[in-house]
C-alpha cells in the first residue's frame, strides 16, 4: 500500500487521484478531513506535528509519496516513523537542495535528503522545477492592473504543470524498486520567461498583460504588502533574484520517459486556466 502525505494539496490531491483512478491500494494523509481526496482510497486524518498520528497512518504501508512544505523536522518526524514501522521506499517531492544556499527551503531539504540518507531506507527524489500553478497567485493583480510585478529579470525557467509532478511521482511509487538510489529532473517541455509568460497570457486573454520587472528587495516588500508572511516573502524574493542569474534555467526529458506523457506546455496550462485571469 502506498501513503500520501499533503494529500489536499496540489501534487499529493492529484497523485491520489491517479492512484486511486488505477485501483492501486491507496491511503491518504490529510490533516483536514473536509478536503479530503474522494475516490478509492482511505483516508486517515494526522499531522506532520504529532508523531503518534503518523505511526497510525504508516501501519501496513510499504512505500510513502513524501510531499509537505519541507519543513525538516516535520519531513523527518515522517521519516522516522516510516523506518520504526518497515517501510521499504519513499518517493521524496524536492527540488534544489543546498546547505550552503541563502534560500531556506533549499537548505531545508538538504537537511532532509542528508537524514533519509542516513537511515539507509531505499528512497527517490524528484527535483521539480518551478510550478506552473505559482503562476495562479498573479490572477488577481493581473485582473486588477492588466499586468503583474515580478524580480525574474529575464531568467528562463523550466516550468512544470504540478499534475506532471503528480503524474511522475505516481508511476515511480507503483513501481518503486526500479527506481531507487535515483534523482529525476522535473520540468516542463520549454524554457520561459515571464516576458513568455505575458505574452501568452495576452493572446490568451485578448488584451495587453505587462510583465514589470522589479528588484528583489521591492518584489519582497510587494509581497509583504499583499499578505504574504515576511519570511516566505523573503525565500521568494530571493529564488526569484537566483531565476534572474539563470539558477531555473534546466531541462530534462525525465517525466515522459517515466511516465510515457510529454509534460504540459505553458501554453495548455494558460488555457486549462484562463477563467482565473478573467
Amino acid at each position: 500500500m502506498i501513503l500520501v502525505t499533503g494529500a489536499t494539496g496540489k501534487v499529493g490531491s492529484e497523485a491520489v487521484r491517479l492512484l486511486a483512478a488505477q485501483h492501486h491500494p491507496t491511503r491518504a494523509l490529510v490533516r483536514d478531513p473536509s478536503r479530503a481526496p474522494h475516490g478509492d482510497v482511505e483516508i486517515v486524518t494526522g499531522d506532520f506535528d504529532r508523531p503518534d498520528t503518523l505511526d497510525a497512518a504508516m501501519r501496513g504501508i510499504d512505500t510513502v509519496l513524501l510531499v509537505s512544505p519541507a519543513v525538516p523536522a516535520q519531513e523527518i518526524a515522517v521519516i522516522d516513523s516510516a523506518v520504526h514501522h518497515g517501510v521499504t521506499h519513499i518517493v521524496k517531492i524536492t527540488s534544489k537542495a543546498s546547505a550552503d544556499s541563502p534560500v531556506d527551503r533549499r537548505w531545508g531539504q538538504a537537511q532532509i535528503e542528508a537524514h533519509l540518507d542516513a537511515t539507509g531506507l531505499a528512497y527517490t527524489l524528484l527535483r521539480s522545477n518551478a510550478y506552473m500553478q505559482n503562476l495562479l497567485a498573479l490572477a488577481p493583480m493581473i485582473k486588477r492592473t492588466q499586468g503583474f510585478l515580478m524580480s525574474a529579470g529575464d531568467g528562463q525557467v523550466g516550468m512544470i504543470d504540478a499534475h506532471d509532478v503528480a503524474a511522475t511521482a505516481a508511476a515511480v511509487s507503483i513501481s518503486p524498486r526500479e527506481h531507487a538510489g535515483r534523482s529525476y529532473w522535473l520540468t516542463g517541455p520549454d524554457l520561459i520567461t515571464y516576458t513568455d509568460v505575458a505574452k501568452e497570457l495576452s493572446d490568451t486573454l485578448g488584451h495587453a498583460v505587462e510583465y514589470r520587472q522589479i528588484p528583489p528587495d521591492e518584489h519582497r516588500a510587494a509581497m509583504i504588502r499583499a499578505g504574504v508572511p515576511e519570511a516566505v516573502a523573503t525565500s521568494n524574493a530571493q529564488a526569484f533574484g537566483l531565476i534572474a542569474e539563470g539558477d531555473a534555467a534546466w531541462l530534462s526529458d525525465d517525466v515522459e520517459s517515466i511516465t510515457g506523457t510529454p509534460p504540459h506546455s505553458l501554453h495548455t496550462f494558460i488555457a486549462d486556466h484562463v477563467k482565473a485571469f478573467i
